[in-house]
């Protein structure tokens, strides 16, 4: 069985989209460890990102097909990872621009090359919609989507697989389930809950009360997957042959649904800081989200020959550490 070791990367020009964003700039930085040339492209500075790796600033919501395809001639990428796109704090448009949109203009560009790359496009759980409670969602699974974030990355898939089929791209979609880690973007569940935990710890060094922690009712199972682990299955995906690979959506994740009340309580747990948790009471509107997902992960062990490897406590560990000015309690 292959195994997800990147060593095969070494020398190879890697162009990450979204380079300098939560996931795309750990993404760089395992490919520069691996040895690539990498190639950032942001409209935002590297930050705190690979230092030897070169960024070209630009902004791709607004980068037309000529833009995209002079960089990508000029660089001749050997592969492209396409972590871009909009989540958190974005209206459905905004989301159709950055997750369908944009990976239209892309393909294009990376067809029309004398030797196109291989084409990782960064998909999501949510473009599979309601999962079947207590069983696993497998990639031949039809997709129906309930949210903005999951039509508009599904509309992206699709456009990835379309290419393949009628333009003969080498792409390979990784359908990946909720990520979390260290920085976890401040808009998602996980990254509000750490941010909320360090001002409630700091509010205790300063001898004050801080305030209890106010969410959404917590009813739902999510399949949660390590951002380390994400780092992974890409490097595996960049090296693994085009025929067992192209054209194919592999799922990322765990391979089980854990109780999201479960996991906020561990995280509190495992802060140190003693506050309540407030469940709100929904409203009128309808829900707009789902109860359960859960990921079938068999075809990421046959394709990729990758499995998670990081627990659920070291992944709350590394979020924390991030947010909290405090060490962190509890039992691994």
């Amino acid at each position: 069985m292959r195994t997800a070791d990147g060593g095969a990367a070494a020398g190879r020009r890697v162009v990450v989209l979204g380079g300098t964003g939560y996931l795309g700039r750990r993404i760089a930085e395992a490919f520069q460890a691996d040895g690539a040339l990498v190639h950032l492209v942001s409209r935002s500075p590297a930050g705190d990102g690979p230092a030897d790796a070169r960024l070209a600033l630009m902004d791709l919501l607004a980068a037309g097909p000529r833009e995209l395809s002079g960089f990508f001639g000029s660089v001749r990428p050997d592969v492209v990872v396409n972590a871009a796109g909009r989540a958190w704090r974005a209206d459905e448009a905004e989301m159709t621009a950055g997750n369908a949109e944009l990976v239209a203009r892309v393909t294009q560009s990376l067809a029309e090359l004398p030797r196109p790359p291989r084409l990782i496009q960064l998909g999501s759980v949510h473009e599979y919609g309601a999962g079947t409670p207590g069983a696993g969602t497998p990639e031949d699974h039809e997709p129906a989507p309930v949210t903005p974030y999951g039509r508009t990355k599904l509309l992206g898939t699709r456009t990835v697989l379309r290419a393949v089929a009628e333009h003969g791209l080498d792409g390979v979609v990784l359908r990946l389930a909720n990520v979390i880690g260290a920085g976890a973007p401040a808009g998602s569940l996980f990254g509000m809950v750490a941010a909320h935990l360090g001002e409630a710890a700091r509010a205790r060094s300063r001898g004050e009360k801080p305030d209890e922690l106010r969410l959404p009712p917590l009813r739902a199972h999510r399949d949660i997957v390590d951002v380390h682990d994400v780092v992974d299955a890409v490097r595996a995906a960049a090296t693994a042959p085009g025929a067992d690979v192209s054209g194919h959506v592999v799922n990322i994740g765990r391979g089980e649904a854990v109780p999201m009340h479960a996991l906020i309580d561990r995280m509190v747990e495992l802060s140190g800081v003693d506050l309540p948790v407030v469940e709100t009471v929904p409203g009128h509107s309808p829900r707009a989200d789902v109860e359960w997902q859960q990921l079938d992960v068999s075809r990421a062990r046959r394709l990729l020959g990758w499995r998670p490897r990081r627990t659920l406590d070291a992944s709350l560990r590394d979020l924390l550490a991030a947010a909290v000015p405090a060490p962190v309690n509890g039992r691994t």
